[in-house]
């Protein structure tokens, strides 16, 4: 859970909110831009920062 809400909290600073399924031992991120309807460079970047968080 703390990753999963130290996620959220960066999400919210961005203002750029994953799909985030937490189930127990595991949490599984998808990134991905609703304007585009696809994958942008923000979300590689954001994807990196959410590795960091491990």
């Amino acid at each position: 859970m703390t990753f999963t809400n130290r996620l959220g909290e960066i999400a919210e600073k961005e203002d750029h909110h994953p799909s985030i399924l937490t189930e127990w031992g595991r949490v599984c991120v998808t990134w991905w831009t609703h304007t585009v309807q696809g994958l942008h460079i923000n979300d590689f970047i954001i994807a990196s920062r959410t590795d960091r968080l491990i």
